[in-house]
């Protein structure tokens, strides 16, 4: 799998003929979330499009986008995509002006089930044995859920097509050995990490002082 923004664009000729397929990490930006985030998610965004129209000026433009969270795709999936990420809908909407399509992406009962069960264990068990089921199953489902996504990116795409598939970084989904794989890497993308870890060990500093004042 290549990342694009660590490693020379790649040449048409090597991927003539291939399926090729650009994966964008999910990134959301939280309602009230800090400015020095907001900065950093925008920026995100911004490069991710300069990143893709680099990726298409060699190996062809896109012609089907999936979405992580879209059992839908064509207007009704487009609906959905602007509730959950206003900058990524931004995105898709002006790569379907230029020709691409919104493919459905989920089984939306997969979805709901994998969702519950990550409830469940979010809520914390006082079993053991529930805990246990519960993770059982949580995985489970989520397996089946990767797996239905990895079906549909395969009996969708064309030969020699060029699609997007935007998902979360911790995704499962694996990819048809005959698909080539870029995965969008920009400078923005570590920025955000760097401050999400920051922003755990600072709670989890706040915890550990609670506890001891405690």
């Amino acid at each position: 799998m290549a990342e694009l923004g660590k490693i020379e664009k790649p040449e048409s000729a090597q991927f003539a003929g291939k399926r090729k397929l650009c994966l964008v990490p999910l990134v959301f930006c939280p309602k009230n979330a800090p400015l020095e985030y907001v900065e950093k998610f925008n920026r995100y965004w911004k490069e991710v499009a300069q990143h893709i129209a680099n990726l298409e000026s060699k190996v062809g433009k896109t012609s089907v986008i999936f979405c992580e969270s879209l059992a839908q795709g064509g207007e009704e999936g487009l609906k959905t995509l602007e509730r959950l990420n206003a900058e990524c809908f931004n995105l898709v909407s002006a790569e379907i002006k230029a020709g691409a399509k919104l493919e459905a992406t989920e089984d939306e009962e997969l979805t709901k089930e994998t969702i519950d069960w990550e409830r469940c264990l979010i809520m914390g068990l006082i079993s053991s044995k529930v805990a246990r089921i519960a993770a059982d199953n949580y995985f489970g489902a989520m397996r089946k859920r990767y797996e239905f996504i990895a079906n549909r990116i395969h009996e969708t795409m064309k030969p020699d097509q060029v699609g997007l598939l935007f998902i979360q970084e911790d995704h499962m989904v694996q990819f048809p050995p005959d698909i080539e794989v870029f995965t969008v890497a920009p400078p923005a993308l570590d920025e955000i990490r760097r401050w999400a870890r920051d922003e755990q060990q600072k709670a989890r500093a706040a915890e550990s002082a609670e506890n001891i004042e405690g």
